[in-house]
């Protein structure tokens, strides 16, 4: 009777020990947890050898799949291209409405997030020259008006994301400008800046046209809608011999 009870016993405890949940990251590593929640960007979890402890949060692009104890198994898609920049993960030990403590399940060596994104796409929009760039231009035999069109394209990649959604940028936008008076300026320009969370991005780097080089300082935002970038950029490139000012629109996609 007693090998008996103990044999129940040892099945019992040898169940329990494997009814865990097991989360596979996307680097590899397995831990032995107990899936609370899935969010559309979050998995949250306690872990088994700690199931009073605080809640932890990973995010789910970083999760590729989750073994149930019942053997089902959910894998998990990469982010959408398009997605935009992750609203940062509830802050370490933060409260939760029901007082249960959350913490980040980040790595402090992981807090710059390096993704070889592009976004290209093409750009239209118009140049307004001041001035002296117009009197500089006709004495270089450039007969312009100040009002020219624009029209080129924009190869853009992404350097770095920090947690907090900020990213790094590189951009190259080569231009051809005055086709409506029958005149062919080309310009491009390098940028490097930074974007926000929300969209919002700032830039500087150099402007080389015909009539010399400059610097050009750029601004603008991305308006999102179906996985599309829809960017609006205000350019100044200002010189001893004028200002130059430029609105520039377009649309463009990601890809990797």
């Amino acid at each position: 009777m007693r090998t008996f009870l103990l044999f129940i016993l040892l099945a019992f405890v040898s169940g329990a020990a494997h009814a865990q949940d097991t989360l596979v990251r996307r680097n590899g590593d397995e831990l032995a947890v107990k899936v609370l929640e899935i969010t559309p960007t979050e998995v949250k979890y306690r872990r088994t050898d700690n199931l009073e402890g605080p809640i932890v949060s990973v995010w789910r692009s970083d999760v590729f799949m989750v073994r149930y104890a019942n053997g089902t198994k959910e894998v998990f898609n990469s982010v959408p291209a398009y997605t935009a920049a992750r609203t940062p993960a509830p802050a370490t030990a933060t409260a939760t409405a029901v007082g249960v403590p959350t913490v980040s399940n980040s790595d402090p060596n992981d807090a710059i997030l390096a993704e070889p994104i592009h976004l290209d796409g093409p750009r239209i929009g118009f140049t307004i020259l001041s001035a002296g760039v117009v009197d500089k231009a006709r004495e270089n035999g450039l007969d312009i008006n100040p009002f020219i069109t624009q029209f080129g394209w924009q190869f853009e990649s992404r350097l770095f994301r920090l947690p907090n959604g900020i990213s790094g940028l590189a951009e190259l936008v080569p231009l051809v400008g005055g086709l409506e008076q029958g005149q062919f300026l080309p310009s491009i320009s390098g940028l490097l800046g930074i974007r926000g969370a929300k969209g919002f991005e700032f830039g500087v780097g150099p402007n080389l046209t015909p009539l010399g080089a400059s610097l050009v300082l750029a601004m603008g935002t991305s308006i999102q809608s179906n996985g599309i970038n829809f960017p609006i950029n205000l350019a100044v490139v200002p010189g001893k011999d004028g200002t130059r000012v430029s609105l520039l629109i377009g649309f463009n996609s990601r890809h990797r």
